[in-house]
């Protein structure tokens, strides 16, 4: 069970909390070692490593022609799940790409005095990977997160959308995720996972071209991966552990809250689950209602001893130094269960997504409402964001100016060359000028 922290009356009282989330960071150092020996495995033997591993960690009996799933596998999905459930999925995906149309960029050109042409091509990227984790040895898949991933690199306007997911131990994929896929229009998905499916996007094999960006959840593997391989491609952002915060005033549910709570920690022992609230009774009610409610949850091993590591519920003299506590913390998902949350939301300057309300609990915008749930963890919120359009696009200058520019602007231009010691750059300019 969290620790009931009271009183907290200063913004010092916050520090042994957030000492103890930081521990969350980097829990395994071996890990980079070993996903280090895999990319260069992948690099040097391509589909032959992706074999080797995949019979090792997931099918026992996989080979290289069943990393592509066939066009035929994806359609015929769709009819191996439930029209109702293809309807909510579909329904997902339309909000999903409503709320990221809003979010288009659009090339720009200015001009200035004396002829100049200012501007900024905005392009997407030729190619996106997407990493889908299939859980559990593939029965529990992250279909939101292909949904999460690939609308945003459509609206972008992406023309190469490549999905991977390791497969079941009979070397299938859940008719779920190519269901999902199916309703997107994707048609590159290949079965493989960990840190080796990473590397096949990062350098190509036999079976997988190269892609320019990645993008999707996954494991302390994956994320390893994909940290390691910056600079050769693009990623969305090293997630760590799933974590929420909600601030809360007596009027909040004490049932809503756990169970709010509790919806992150049983993703991970390493997940988050922090209540702050100005409300001692509350506070107790809550904390009666975890113990309550862990009775009956499945995953209930996760969760009991996430919130035992992790999760804490701390009592504030007023609402205004919790929003304090919450700016420190920069939560990824960031509950507001008070009774004028617009109130309150202008204060927040660091969290990933704010859910407004005790009627807002996370799942809806998990799933479904629109936003992204590709969030900053690890406090990361503070100078980053979620993933959106922008993931996958790249913005170029353009710059044009007449001779006339260069004759007036020449001199200046080639004393700050020479300024940093370049000579062949002032040079460029002077030329220019005879």
């Amino acid at each position: 069970m969290p620790a009931v922290l009271y009183p907290c009356d200063t913004p010092q009282d916050f520090s042994p909390l957030l000492a103890k989330l930081a521990g969350r960071e980097n829990p395994d150092q071996a890990v980079e070692a070993q996903v280090r020996t895999i990319l260069d495995d992948v690099a040097t033997r391509g589909d032959d490593a992706l074999v080797d591993y995949t019979r090792r960690f997931d099918c026992p009996d996989f080979a290289a022609d069943r990393l592509a799933v066939p066009q035929t596998e994806i359609d015929r999905a769709k009819e191996l799940v439930s029209a109702e459930d293809l309807a909510i999925i579909a329904e997902a995906a339309h909000n999903i790409r409503t709320f990221h149309e809003d979010q288009k960029r659009q090339s720009w050109w200015t001009t200035r005095p004396g002829g100049v042409i200012l501007g900024q091509m905005v392009r997407p990227v030729d190619s996106v990977g997407l990493y889908v984790p299939g859980g559990r040895g593939g029965e529990t898949p992250l279909l939101s997160s292909l949904l999460m991933n690939a609308v945003p690199a459509q609206v972008a306007g992406v023309d190469r959308i490549v999905a991977v997911s390791p497969p079941r131990a009979d070397g299938t994929l859940s008719p779920s995720i190519l269901a999902a896929a199916g309703l997107l229009g994707i048609r590159e998905v290949y079965r493989t996972g960990s840190a080796w499916a990473i590397a096949a996007l990062a350098y190509g094999t036999s079976s997988i071209a190269p892609v320019d960006v990645l993008a999707g959840p996954g494991n302390i593997h994956v994320a390893t991966a994909k940290r390691l391989l910056v600079g050769k491609v693009g990623i969305d952002m090293i997630a760590g552990p799933s974590e929420i915060v909600i601030l809360a005033d007596a009027s909040a549910p004490p049932a809503w809250l756990a169970a709010d709570m509790l919806s992150q920690a049983e993703h991970d022992p390493l997940a988050a689950s922090i209540l702050v609230t100005d409300s001692a009774e509350l506070a107790k009610a809550v904390l009666e209602e975890l113990k309550r409610q862990l009775n009956v949850l499945p995953r209930a091993e996760i969760a009991r001893k996430s919130l035992a590591d992790y999760g804490a519920i701390v009592v504030v003299p007023s609402l205004s130094l919790g929003i304090e506590a919450v700016n420190k913390l920069a939560p990824e998902h960031l509950e507001l269960a008070v009774t004028d949350p617009f109130g309150l939301v202008g204060e927040i300057r660091h969290a990933g997504a704010i859910f407004l309300g005790s009627s807002c609990p996370e799942p809806v915008g998990d799933y479904f409402a629109g936003p992204n749930h590709v969030l900053p963890t690890l406090g990361t919120a503070r100078f980053s964001s979620a993933l959106s359009v922008e993931t996958f696009i790249k913005k170029t200058s353009i710059i044009a100016t007449p001779s006339a520019y260069v004759r007036e602007h020449g001199a200046k231009i080639a004393r700050l060359a020479r300024l940093e010691g370049l000579e062949a750059h002032a040079r460029s300019v002077e030329v220019r000028q005879s």
